[in-house]
């Protein structure tokens, strides 16, 4: 299914929600265990890309070398920008705006590309991994993640039912059709393969989303990504009425506390 323009927009409101929400809610986790990752290397040479708000910047900045340097992207510059502000100048750092699809980046200069949660985004994604493999040294390697079908990740697909129920007969499907849509192991293997890399792994990691309330999981989804562009072309004035109806739902099938569920993502390296 083709992506729209707004599924990739991360500016307005979104930025600070999905810094202040959806990132503790189900991104931390993930960017501990890729932050970890990638110390382990100890790479001199990094480009991030789609960084979003910077929860992997955060995690992977204080484990480098004091010599290393670190180049941080993002298609949205307000996402960056939000980047920015959370994590205060570091001389190592250099942040730039750039699209995937065509890094403005000299071919060979980095030890380690990573990409938390953005690949699933990128229009062509054997095209965007060909642009990893250009700026790759020999040798270098590529770590990212992806989110599971949304099944699997039981907040994610709550909030997709519940907003199917408030829209039926025109749900926003950008969960399902972007977050979650890229989570075949065999067809994200196959494009990695495509773009030139060996030595691929692909491992199934299970973690629990962050705790937190109804209203602040639905206000994350609703009103911290690309899903508020999905309500608001539907109902210009709904956004505040669906995100209450989506915070009662939740509260009706997981209790008024804290909820925490179980997320799951894939984690890809490979080597170029």
């Amino acid at each position: 299914m083709a992506m729209a323009e707004a599924d990739k927009v991360f500016a307005g409101a979104i930025p600070e929600i999905y810094e202040r929400l959806m990132v503790p809610l189900i991104f931390e986790p993930y960017a501990i265990d890729l932050a970890e990752r990638v110390a382990r290397l100890k790479p001199l040479d990094l480009l991030e890309i789609a960084a979003g708000t910077g929860v992997v910047t955060r995690a992977l900045a204080p484990k480098l070398d004091i010599e290393a340097q670190f180049v941080v992207t993002d298609l949205n510059q307000p996402m960056l920008d939000v980047a920015h502000l959370r994590q205060g100048d570091d001389e190592r750092i250099v942040w730039q705006q750039a699209d995937a699809m065509a890094l403005p980046l000299d071919d060979e200069s980095f030890d380690v590309v990573l990409c938390q949660f953005g690949v699933m985004f990128f229009p062509d994604r054997v095209n965007a991994y060909r642009e990893v493999w250009r700026v790759l040294k020999p040798g270098g390697r590529f770590l990212f993640n992806v989110w599971d079908r949304i099944e699997a990740n039981v907040l994610s697909y709550a909030v997709l039912e519940a907003l199917e129920a408030r829209f039926p007969e025109n749900p926003p499907s950008f969960m399902r059709r972007v977050p979650h849509g890229y989570a075949d192991p065999v067809k994200i293997r196959s494009d990695i393969e495509a773009a030139g890399f060996h030595d691929i792994t692909l491992e199934t990691l299970d973690k629990k989303n962050g705790p937190m309330s109804a209203r602040d999981v639905a206000t994350a989804f609703c009103q911290g990504t690309p899903v508020r562009n999905e309500i608001e072309e539907r109902d210009g004035s709904a956004l505040a009425a669906v995100t209450e109806a989506v915070a009662a739902t939740l509260t009706k099938r997981f209790g008024s506390g804290t909820i925490e569920r179980p997320i799951r993502a894939q984690v890809a390296t490979a080597q170029r």
